[in-house]
């Protein structure tokens, strides 16, 4: 098959993108190599992407019309991971994160229309839940009020998505991703930026009591249902949490990494943030019965992986 995967030398893109080159796919990549984090980051995320016949590498704006102006060849599915990322700095500038989130989305669908991909994987989030008192949160909750510009673009993302799929026939896939964290895990978010803090001997911000709970999902376990999604063909549209189904608290996330980097973690009490909730929690029963997602990696196993990635990275 030939993918486009956009977003594609990031954290989630660049596994995936992986798992598709080591399966014998073609995959085209789209991404900018935005400085939201170190560039280099994500040119050390493709190292052995780039050794791949297979493999192309346009670096270009979502934002931009014609950013996919110049992908060689019919196109069998689209993964668009493509994003900015985080919730609180969408607060601070949400005309930017509706511009790529919900106008970058749009380019994409426009591509999918005119070059007949049948076939649309988009990587949506948890956050679109909002504060929601019910949980697990499943994707029949009706009536979703997000709490940030960011989780806002990505409710919109799945409603173009719906629009398209109705219109033009595209199957389209919105997988709801909760928390992911693992190997090459971008640098702003909590765990990694929690580990560097404490092999550093620094205080880590530690916002509010610490009994805010998240379903922490490894980087793996969301690969393997991205790759289900993709291979889905019973119905044209669909919403899917990708979860663990576990909740871990803010306090058993820093216990979980100071064991595991044998350190101790200074905190920084700061009050919670605007934008966050105070829980996620993911019912994957939809996701195991469509796609037979079965999350198989524990908050211990992932994070004992993700700190062995993390000292070798600073010991190089």
């Amino acid at each position: 098959m030939h993918i486009l995967v956009t977003g594609g030398a990031g954290f989630i893109g660049s596994q995936l993108v992986d798992r598709l080159l080591y399966e014998g796919n073609r995959v085209t990549i789209i991404d900018n190599l935005d400085p939201f984090y170190e560039p280099g980051m994500k040119h050390r995320n493709l190292a052995d992407a780039n050794h791949h016949a297979g493999f192309r590498w346009l670096e270009r704006d979502i934002c931009d019309a014609d950013c996919v102006a110049d992908v060689d060849g019919p196109v069998d599915i689209i993964v668009h991971i493509a994003a900015k990322a985080g919730v609180r700095p969408s607060i601070e500038n949400p005309g930017g994160y509706y511009e790529t989130n919900v106008k970058g989305t749009l380019h994409l669908l426009e591509f999918a229309r005119k070059k007949g991909v049948e076939q649309f994987v988009f990587a949506s989030s948890s956050s679109v839940y909002g504060v929601n008192t019910k949980v697990p949160w499943s994707e029949t909750d009706e009536g979703l009020l997000p709490i940030s510009p960011y989780a806002s673009t990505k409710l919109a993302g799945e409603g173009l998505g719906h629009v398209y799929s109705k219109l033009y026939g595209i199957r389209f896939l919105a997988l709801r991703f909760f928390t992911v964290y693992g190997p090459r895990q971008r640098p702003d978010l909590a765990i990694h930026k929690f580990a560097l803090k404490i092999l550093a001997g620094e205080p880590i911000p530690f916002f509010g009591d610490g009994s805010t709970r998240r379903d922490y999902t490894f980087v793996r376990d969301i690969v393997a249902g991205i790759r289900a999604a993709m291979d889905y063909r019973d119905t044209d549209f669909e919403v899917i949490n990708l979860g663990n189904n576990h909740t871990v608290s803010l306090i058993e996330m820093v216990q979980s990494l100071e064991s595991a980097l044998g350190a101790k973690a200074i905190l920084n009490q700061q009050p919670n943030q605007p934008g966050d909730v105070p829980q996620t929690w993911a019912d994957v029963s939809k996701a195991a019965k469509l796609l037979g997602y079965s999350p198989s990696t524990s908050f211990e196993e992932g994070i004992h992986e993700f700190t062995t990635w993390i000292k070798e990275k600073k010991s190089h």
